[in-house]
């Protein structure tokens, strides 16, 4: 009988010295990308007078990754990645710097931000993708933790400094230092990551498939029912993801100003911070899986509470809650990244990357059109009621799945896709 993997822990990626150099490129850069989102809305505003712009402009920091995620993130396939980030790396610090170029017009500024943040997809793409090759076997759940987390807390970090940051040098500095981290991101990952060769296909190119070099990850996940089901647990955040954009109306409704809002949207990422620390520190990574279903739930379920609510202390405490059980979503990546075989890491990740923008996009929009017939509170707790009742649907399924086999090497064994071969052995054991 195998012995069952033991709890990872964060000593055990840090004694990897690539893993410590991409840890602090990102950690770096998503610093100087939330200084950037300030700055860029603060020079605006004082450009236009226009709230409005200045909103748009900050939304244009986000929206890309929808089309840059499945267009670009193949390129992390095709090329070697250590220097597709390089590349990446230092086109990012040529267009921030010339945003920061006093008297930029207006156009050409979001022109600008739109291209940072489409250059931004494939670049993800292939850290993700070189993760699990840095980080082997049950190492690479605390390597994804780690990076999580990073991103969680920079992106806090960065909110947090970026306004005092931008009142002490001005946005045009600040968009400058935003161009420094990328350029000493590219350094540490050229003299800090190994050099690699191009992932190898896994199977033949299908003739003439130019186009599927493209739309390969959608391909690929639809002819794979484990893909597709750790694919709807990211979705599940369009659930719980509602009460984000319904914060400020909330705290409205509960007496409180700007700085209630402020409580009620840091509840949710502070308690998925812990959720994080406990589903690494102290669960087993098949312990870990056996657990998406509830916990998916439980993200959903405990904001049917919120019309109940006695005050804002009690709202945060409940979206704090929600927060840390969405920490099933670190164990749902990793299995789904493990999933994937390496060549085809790179636009199976962007795939999912903009499926989850979607779905909190969709979810945030239709929770505030919802909000015309409905009080906020009861709007937060029906998508609760639905989020949970989906996820219930998931954690049925997920519960049936085989566990995931891989062979010699730690790629995954998969079934063959239905629109090629299929052997029977095989789809009756996968499928």
């Amino acid at each position: 009988m195998s012995k069952a993997p033991a709890v990872p822990r964060f000593s055990q990626v840090f004694v990897i010295r690539e893993f410590r150099m991409l840890w602090l490129a990102q950690l770096i850069s998503v610093g100087g990308n939330q200084l950037a989102r300030v700055a860029l809305a603060v020079l605006v505003f004082d450009r236009s007078a226009s709230a409005g712009l200045a909103a748009l402009t900050y939304a244009l920091t986000l929206l890309p990754e929808l089309v840059g995620g499945p267009m670009l993130s193949w390129l992390a396939d095709r090329y070697p990645r250590r220097g597709l980030m390089v590349v990446c790396d230092l086109v990012r610090t040529g267009l921030v710097a010339v945003m920061a170029v006093p008297g930029t017009p207006l156009w050409l500024l979001c022109a600008l931000v739109v291209a940072v943040q489409l250059v931004q997809s494939p670049h993800m793409a292939a850290r993700a993708a070189l993760l699990p090759t840095i980080a082997l076997g049950e190492r690479y759940l605390a390597a994804s933790a780690v990076v999580n987390l990073t991103a969680q807390l920079g992106q806090l970090a960065g909110f947090a400094a970026g306004g005092a940051v931008v009142a002490a040098l001005g946005p045009s500095q600040a968009l400058l230092v935003n161009a420094g981290t990328f350029t000493l991101s590219a350094v540490l990952t050229r003299f800090g990551l190994a050099r690699r060769p191009r992932p190898r296909p896994s199977g033949p190119a299908p003739a003439g498939a130019r186009w599927s070099v493209i739309t390969g990850g959608a391909g690929l996940v639809r002819a794979d029912r484990r893909l597709r089901l750790l694919m709807a647990f990211g979705a599940v955040s369009g659930f719980y993801a509602c009460k984000e954009g319904l914060a400020t109306p909330y705290a409205e409704t509960l007496g409180e100003g700007p700085a209630g809002a402020g409580f009620l949207l840091a509840a949710s990422p502070a308690g998925a911070v812990v959720g994080m620390l406990v589903i690494t520190r102290w669960v087993k990574p098949d312990r870990a899986l056996k657990l998406l279903g509830p916990l998916a739930v439980a993200s959903c379920a405990v904001l049917m509470l919120t019309p109940v609510s006695s005050g804002i202390a009690v709202t945060c405490v409940l979206w704090a809650a929600s927060g840390l059980f969405s920490a099933f979503q670190l164990p749902a990546n990793a299995e789904y990244s493990l999933s994937v075989p390496d060549s085809e890491r790179g636009k199976a990740f962007g795939l999912a990357s903009a499926s989850v923008r979607v779905a909190q996009g969709a979810g945030i929009s239709l929770a505030g059109l919802a909000t015309a017939v409905a009080p906020v509170p009861h709007v937060i707790a029906a998508f609760g009621a639905v989020g949970a009742a989906a996820s219930g649907l998931l954690a049925i399924r997920w519960s049936r799945m085989p566990p995931r086999v891989a062979d010699s090497t730690g790629e995954p064994v998969r079934a063959p896709n239905r629109l090629t071969s299929r052997p029977p052995d095989l789809s009756k054991d996968l499928e």
